[in-house]
């Protein structure tokens, strides 16, 4: 009989996410650096997002509910989702509607707000952060430590410190920055899940189209 028991409790094992909504500890604002996107998936896509002349540098990737290790996906929650007019008004931060569509379904369910309140929160978080002009300014590529970045953005944002941001890396190019918020929307450290700084000293960054 054991066998039926992990037959009948895989299934629930096995699904991803369906945390309960309304329950995380922080949130993580996630801001991608549209060229490192498109040259990786984007151009390969086709997304307007990487349209010459699109002129998108770092954008809304999202904002995720975080736990203080790990995070809630997919929640359960009665809330109706976005209409395309309210994903589409998003795209001029997203680059598309369909990420902010998507981040709407994987993280902002877990949010517990309504759709509406929880896109004014990404953009108002969003906007909140100073992004640092200087890599604006690229009119090449060029290869320099992740830290330069970091950098960038506490000089930029003098309330922030090294602990509440984070840089990735993928495939050898300047992915993200990530920031960690409280619930109200106020610079806090980052979990130690989150704050896993890239290390390389030659990521490549593409200039803005």
């Amino acid at each position: 009989m054991r066998w039926l028991a992990l037959l009948l409790i895989w299934p629930l094992a096995a699904w991803p996410g369906g945390e309960r909504a309304g329950q995380f500890d922080y949130y993580v604002l996630a801001l991608s650096w549209s060229p490192s996107w498109c040259a990786l998936e984007g151009d390969a896509r086709g997304s307007p997002q990487c349209d010459r002349d699109a002129g998108f540098g770092w954008i809304l990737h999202g904002l995720w509910p975080q736990y203080e290790r790990g995070w809630p996906s997919y929640c359960p929650t009665a809330e109706p989702s976005p209409t395309r007019r309210e994903t589409a008004e998003m795209a001029d931060i997203t680059g598309t509607s369909g990420l902010a569509w998507h981040s709407w379904n994987k993280h902002g369910r877990c949010s517990r707000l309504s759709s509406e309140d929880y896109f004014k929160a990404a953009r108002a978080a969003f906007e909140a952060v100073a992004k640092p002009p200087v890599l604006r300014q690229l009119d090449e590529s060029v290869r320099l430590p992740a830290r330069v970045i970091e950098q960038a953005f506490l000089e930029a944002n003098p309330g922030l410190a090294p602990d509440m941001i984070t840089i990735t890396c993928k495939s050898r190019r300047i992915q993200e920055a990530r920031i960690c918020l409280t619930r109200d929307f106020d610079p806090r450290p980052c979990g130690a899940d989150v704050r896993q700084d890239c290390r390389m000293h030659d990521a490549l960054l593409d200039p803005i189209r």
